[in-house]
């Protein structure tokens, strides 16, 4: 279980419209804008981008995001194709984590692993 996570981003703009796009097809939508730090959710803001402000240098980051069903994977990956993100991994079952597991692995604007995953037999 997560409660929050987040990113520092370098062009925050570009990564809300990215983030805007992508969690839309998995329930999840700004609930919270602060200019310099956005949340983003279903029922409260348990992922957060925000502006670049410590750190050096760049280590890449991996959040994978709940969706309810396979349909929703796929609307993932087109909304983030749309989006001009890297596709890591195209949508399909990845039998090394297990059976069910369905997923597409893209890059988000700041070079983060970004994936949506439904661990449903469907």
């Amino acid at each position: 279980m997560i409660d929050h996570v987040g990113f520092q981003c370098r062009d925050l703009a570009a990564s809300a419209a990215f983030y805007d796009a992508v969690l839309a097809p998995l329930g999840g939508s700004r609930l919270m804008d602060f200019k310099v730090a956005i949340g983003y959710g279903t029922d409260h803001a348990d992922f957060w981008i925000g502006e670049l402000n410590e750190g050096e240098g760049f280590v890449e980051a991996h959040i994978a995001f709940a969706a309810t069903d396979r349909a929703a994977v796929d609307e993932f990956h087109r909304a983030a194709v749309a989006a001009g993100a890297e596709v890591l991994h195209e949508p399909r079952l990845h039998p090394e984590y297990h059976e069910h597991y369905y997923g597409v692995f893209v890059r988000d604007p700041d070079g983060n692993n970004v994936e949506a995953v439904c661990h449903r037999p469907e």
